[in-house]
């Protein structure tokens, strides 16, 4: 019961920041960006307090261990790659535009334009 009321306190915070950025309407810029700031902050502090925070937090850095043991692909492969992507592309825009043209040929003969 104590991680619901926490999660919606942060929910709350979250909308007190929000609410500060309309309220603050006159002020300059950094003061409204400041608002939702302070709110987004408050909010994820009392979130990380909550159980779901802490899971949450556990999966983020799985995460970027996981991440950290991606192989990347060097640039070499990836311009061949992109090379690949773009060779493929305006060879299937090609055929489109003869299959289009085509379809155009034949039916401007059925209706009798292209005489």
């Amino acid at each position: 019961m104590a991680d619901k009321i926490k999660i919606a306190l942060a929910a709350l915070l979250v909308v007190a920041g929000l609410a500060g950025f309309y309220y603050f309407a006159d002020s300059p810029a950094i003061v409204r960006l400041g608002s939702v700031l302070a709110g987004l902050a408050a909010a994820a502090f009392v979130f990380w307090t909550t159980a779901p925070g802490k899971h949450f937090y556990v999966y983020a850095q799985e995460s970027v261990a996981e991440t950290r043991k991606v192989v990347w692909p060097t640039r070499k492969e990836t311009i061949q790659t992109t090379a690949i992507v773009f060779a493929f592309v305006v060879i299937m825009a090609l055929f489109l535009w003869a299959v289009d043209a085509s379809l155009l040929w034949i039916v401007k003969k059925l209706i009798g334009q292209g005489e």
